[in-house]
């Protein structure tokens, strides 16, 4: 999330001097008067880690192109997967519930936030407000419904429904964010069947315990009636759970699924935001603002 470093002070001096006529009779000199204190220097803006990182998301081309390669690698391997009775893109403890695979119907899971929408304005006004991210705030930016659709997002989704491939959404926006986020992917022009395809974070699901914002839950949900062909997402807890946020645990989550990365889960850049920061000061967001930084800047490789 967005840190302040100290921003760079100016300093002016005050320089004095006077000047006697020539030849007029000497004058006792007066008593030395001490120069004007200078003002001290405005303070500039505070520098943010997060400007790059908003700029790169919004201005680059290679965020786009990013984008852009993946659904569409991800559309020319869509309709071999679909033929494939065997193929099924969800994690072990996701699908074993529900095992087995035939007369499932297909589909894709999309997570929705840096993934099918672009959140990034909101981003963008936290640096300029110099704020972090609180609930109120980005629920009220939910609630305007005007965040952009990710390049190649719709156009890979719009493919799938085509081809009677289910196209669902799993979020960890609040469950009174639902029918806005809804109306605001079929304004992006997502193919929404309705609200059944949108996995909410208030999704119960009889029989399962939803721990914290993991998704597991709803990934069962969505077992129990599809084959999953491929899942898309920006942070590793929308294709596993992930049962320790810290590097160690994080890595173990992954390592079963390294060769489904491109094939079936395929992950999209987000360096705005996500759980991989916070693993970085101990999951701790009351630690004061500066300490989390220099907790960060302590994972920073030279070498």
């Amino acid at each position: 999330m967005i840190k302040f470093a100290p921003a760079a002070l100016a300093a002016a001096l005050v320089l004095a001097g006077c000047a006697s006529a020539p030849h007029a009779p000497v004058a006792a000199a007066p008593a030395a008067q001490a120069a004007p204190a200078a003002e001290p220097a405005a303070k500039g803006p505070a520098a943010d880690d997060n400007l790059n990182a908003v700029l790169w998301a919004q201005t680059s081309n290679e965020h786009d192109l990013i984008y852009i390669q993946t659904y569409r690698d991800a559309q020319e391997k869509l309709l071999k997967a679909k033929a494939d009775a065997t193929w099924d893109a969800l994690a072990k403890d996701d699908r074993e519930a529900h095992p087995a695979l035939k007369g499932l119907k297909p589909a894709v899971v999309l997570d929705v936030d840096e993934t099918a929408l672009d959140n990034s304005p909101y981003q963008a006004r936290l640096i300029r407000a110099g704020g972090e991210y609180n609930e109120a705030e980005w629920a009220a930016w939910c609630q305007e419904g005007v965040a952009k659709p990710m390049p190649g997002a719709v156009a890979f989704t719009k493919f799938a429904a085509d081809h009677g491939i289910a196209v669902i959404f799993v979020s960890n926006r609040a469950k009174d964010l639902n029918d806005v986020t809804l109306e605001n992917l079929r304004k992006a022009g997502f193919p929404v069947a309705g609200k059944e395809s949108f996995l909410g974070l208030g999704t119960f699901v009889e029989g399962c315990e939803q721990a914290g914002t993991e998704k597991g839950c709803r990934r069962q949900l969505i077992a129990s009636k599809y084959r999953v062909l491929m899942q898309f997402g920006d942070q590793i807890g929308d294709f596993a759970n992930v049962y320790g946020n810290t590097a160690e645990g994080r890595a173990k989550a992954m390592a079963p699924y390294t060769a489904w990365i491109g094939e079936r889960w395929f992950v999209l850049p987000n360096p705005t935001y996500g759980s991989w920061e916070p693993a970085l000061f101990d999951n701790d967001y009351t630690l004061p603002r500066e300490e989390r930084r220099q907790k960060k800047i302590g994972a920073l490789r030279t070498q």
